[in-house]
Order: C-alpha cells, then sequence, then structure tokens
C-alpha cells in the first residue's frame, strides 16, 4: 500500500496547476477590464494569490524530492508541508478577503455586466476544472490544500455562472455574494482540516490511515516473538509513513537464524502502508536500554 511512486507525479501536477491557473488569471484581468466587471476583476486578484502559492507549492514539492544528506538524514520530503502551510495561510487570507468584500453587497448589492459574466464563468470553470481533474488523486497533504485552492476556483466560478444567469433574466443581484459567503465558508472549513493534519504529521502523530493495533496485534502474533515494546509509526509527508519497534525473541539466536523474521516483517509492514522500518531484536532475559520500555 505505499505511496512513494506518486511523490514525482506531484510535482508535475502541481506544475501543470500553476500555469493553467496564471494564464487564466491574465485572461481573467483582460476579461475584467473588458466587462467592467469589480466582481471579476476582484476574483482576478484572488486567482493572482492562487497563483502565487501554487508556485510556491511545485517549489517545495520538487525540493523535497532531494535525497538524504548529512543535514536531513531522511531526506526533503517533510518540505512539502511548508507549502501546504503557505498554502492554507494564502487560501485563508483569500477567503477572509472574499468575506469582506461581499458582506457590504448583502446590504448594497451591485449588478455587473451580466451577459460577459456568463461567458467568462464558463470558460473559468472549464480551465480550473481541468485543473482540479489533473489534481483530483492526489495523495500529499500539499496536493490536497492545492486542489482546496483549485475547487475554490471552480465552486467560485459555478456560482458566478448561477449568479449571472439568475442576474440576467431577473432583477436579483443579492444572489452572487449569498453564493461567494457560502464558498468562502466552505473553504474555510476545510483549510482548517488539512492544517490540522499537518500538524498531525509536524507533531509526529500516528498517521490517520495507519491501524496501530492492528500492527501491533500483527506482530505480536508472528511465530518466534514473544513480545514487542517502544513501538512507534509516523508519517514523513502524509504519505512515507517510518516504524520503529523493538522486537522480543522467545529464544537466543544468531542473527542469520532472524534473516527470515526479518523478510517476513518488512514484507507485511509495506502492506500496511510503511514505508520504512527499523527493528530491533532482544532476547526474553535482556534488559532494553530505553526508559520509557
Amino acid at each position: 500500500m505505499g505511496h512513494h511512486h506518486h511523490h514525482h507525479n506531484t510535482t508535475g501536477n502541481i506544475k501543470v496547476a500553476f500555469f493553467l491557473n496564471l494564464g487564466f488569471t491574465i485572461f481573467e484581468i483582460i476579461g475584467g477590464l473588458m466587462t467592467n466587471s469589480m466582481a471579476i476583476l476582484s476574483d482576478a486578484l484572488h486567482d493572482f494569490g492562487d497563483s502565487i502559492s501554487l508556485g510556491l507549492s511545485w517549489y517545495f514539492q520538487k525540493f523535497s524530492n532531494k535525497k538524504k544528506d548529512e543535514s536531513f538524514s531522511y531526506g526533503y520530503r517533510r518540505f512539502s508541508l511548508v507549502g501546504a502551510i503557505v498554502n492554507s495561510i494564502i487560501l485563508t487570507v483569500g477567503s477572509v478577503f472574499i468575506l469582506v468584500e461581499t458582506i457590504p453587497r448583502l446590504i448594497s448589492p451591485t449588478t455587473p455586466d451580466a451577459f460577459g459574466m456568463i461567458w467568462l464563468a464558463v470558460i473559468g470553470v472549464i480551465v480550473n476544472g481541468a485543473a482540479a481533474f489533473k489534481l483530483r488523486q492526489g495523495s500529499t497533504l500539499n496536493e490536497k490544500v492545492v486542489s482546496l485552492h483549485l475547487l475554490e476556483d471552480v465552486l467560485g466560478w459555478v456560482a458566478v455562472l448561477i449568479g449571472a444567469i439568475v442576474m440576467y433574466f431577473f432583477d436579483l443581484p443579492i444572489i452572487d455574494p449569498i453564493l461567494s459567503l457560502g464558498i468562502a465558508v466552505y473553504i474555510l472549513f476545510n483549510v482548517f482540516k488539512n492544517l490540522r493534519d499537518v500538524f498531525q504529521i509536524i507533531m509526529q502523530g500516528v498517521p490517520q490511515d495507519t491501524n496501530l493495533g492492528k500492527i501491533e496485534r500483527f506482530l505480536k502474533n508472528l511465530e518466534g516473538v514473544e513480545a514487542i515494546h517502544d513501538l512507534h509509526i509516523w508519517s514523513m509527508d502524509g504519505e512515507y509513513n517510518v516504524l520503529t519497534v523493538h522486537i522480543v525473541t522467545k529464544e537466543n539466536q544468531p542473527m542469520e537464524a532472524l534473516v527470515p523474521l526479518k523478510k517476513k516483517i518488512h514484507e507485511c509492514l509495506h502492506e500496511f502502508g510503511i514505508e520504512h522500518a527499523t527493528l530491533e531484536f532482544e532476547t526474553e532475559n535482556e534488559k532494553c536500554v530505553l526508559e520509557d520500555c
């Protein structure tokens, strides 16, 4: 169940999403000026912020592909979390900006060029939808946070499209700020969930998709194993999981005799989603040198 083969795909996915978003932002600014729509120009400003954060995500994800060295013995995978944090901050600021701009329009709604908004919204849904489709199966937290940017853009343009169609046929300009308000709240809620996952990793918590009890029972039930202790599981970046454990054998055995047991443990732990496992074998009468054993 390992996911490390997705790591390089992630960099390419974010790269595609970055250029799609940046190119459409330029198109959006031109379209906003032509339709004299402040709503679209405001969204262009927000998309420009998205482009900056996507660029940072691309950089940090690419940087995280570096191999281990003397400074970082596990490699640079965790640097992808920096991109996720930066993205979350920018996404939060952008959503707050939307709220600040939207709330006054609930009191004094204004109607822009609805016909021009319809065409721009259709293009916006197509372009941002293509980027969201590219990252729909993202496995890293960085990809998940980036996908929120794209989801926000898609939902935002759907809201603009619906609002523009309604405003084109009816004099109901208040629909647009109501939809924008709902989208902003939804995005802030998901940002909170992703930040919670990021801090779970930073604090070296057990990965959410890892069944600690099941792994513990599996190790204890292996033939030749008397007991286990000092079991720790954490994640480097949300997909590369690490495990360390002390295994007490039923009888004193030479290292060569433990090779089949070690091989079986590593193979089965890989099925549990553990990419890197460190095993320490002890005898029944051996006292563990760690204080928390």
